[in-house]
């Protein structure tokens, strides 16, 4: 185990540093001029060239990727061209935002999609079963911008019950920013549910026609004994690499939530960051988003080995997976 991991820890790193690379590629060959989106369409090119050798980028590609690569290896993001603070400091608050209505997410989701999914793999074609797939099937289709504005229509504008911009103040109580997240949240919630317990009834549903299955039922063990013992351990590792994927989505792929109710989050300011061409902070959003997803991806591959029944029947010597159980 100790050296699976050391091995899927050296091609995360390697993974990484490709990101690194390809982020690096990305902001040079974005079009625009940095120096000249600061100083407006009305500056000359002395002042042009002026600021552009104050900001550093006169000098060769190479040299600026390797400073700004040893100095995220340190953990040092660099300086802000825009606004000339630092990137640590401008990511600090929108970090914990979006960690926030990420967690909130997860908590609600993560359950409610597993145990759905088990509901519906528990009885197959049934009408329960069909109903609630084609909603799931529908929601998983549905855009969250679709989600979002709808539920703003509704609570927001008609009912009046829910303020349509998350804004979250420094100073706020906790039922004014219960009140901001919750339009934000359900949105996520819906989305993230909906992909989660179609992908885990689809994943128990496989596992239940195994020839293992219908031998521990014919000997008489009780259904639920049977997709609680048998099926659900079973599934564990490729239902935490679905619940891995959904949440690098909530962390890194929220743009849209986070535009539609002006959330301040991570993704909002690496949307900015991107209009006025601040290549730090856009690197820095981009590294934080590619290490999230690595490690989740990392951490469910983990999980997936260790509660692999073939692994774990080869380690103990015994030939067939299902005298393992």
């Amino acid at each position: 185990m100790v050296a699976l991991i050391l091995k899927r820890l050296g091609a995360a790193l390697l993974l990484l540093w490709v990101m690194s690379l390809l982020i690096f590629i990305g902001c040079e060959i974005l079009p625009g001029d940095v120096a000249q989106v600061a100083l407006g369409q009305f500056a000359t090119e002395e002042n042009v060239q002026a600021l552009r050798a104050q900001m550093g980028l006169d000098r060769p590609a190479p040299v600026r990727y390797l400073e700004w690569l040893a100095g995220v290896v340190q953990g040092d993001w660099g300086t802000s061209i825009v606004t000339r603070s630092s990137v640590a400091s401008m990511m600090s608050e929108r970090i914990v935002n979006t960690a926030m209505l990420a967690g909130l997410t997860t908590i609600i989701a993560v359950p409610l999609a597993v145990s759905l999914g088990l509901a519906m793999a528990m009885r197959p074609g049934t009408a329960v079963d069909r109903g609630t797939s084609i909603v799931i099937l529908g929601l998983s289709a549905t855009p969250e911008f679709l989600i979002a504005t709808l539920g703003v229509l509704l609570f927001a504008v008609h009912l009046g019950w829910l303020p349509a911009v998350a804004y979250l103040s420094p100073g706020a109580g906790l039922g004014q920013t219960i009140r901001a997240l919750l339009l934000p949240t359900a949105t996520l919630v819906i989305v993230v549910t909906a992909q989660i317990a179609r992908m885990t009834r689809a994943i128990i549903g496989n596992i239940l026609s195994e020839p293992y299955i219908e031998m521990a039922t014919l000997k008489g063990i009780p259904h639920r004994r049977v997709v609680a013992y048998h099926a659900f351990l079973n599934a564990i590792g490729p239902i935490a690499n679905v619940v891995a994927l959904n949440v690098a989505y909530l962390v890194s792929g929220i743009v849209v939530v986070e535009t539609v109710f002006a959330y301040p989050g991570l993704a909002q300011l690496m949307i900015d960051a991107v209009q006025s061409r601040d290549m730090p902070v856009i690197q820095a959003c981009a590294m934080i988003f590619c290490a999230t997803y690595v490690l989740l991806v990392l951490l469910a591959d983990i999980i997936a080995r260790v509660f692999d029944p073939r692994a774990n029947a080869a380690q103990a010597g015994i030939s067939r997976p299902a005298e393992a159980l």
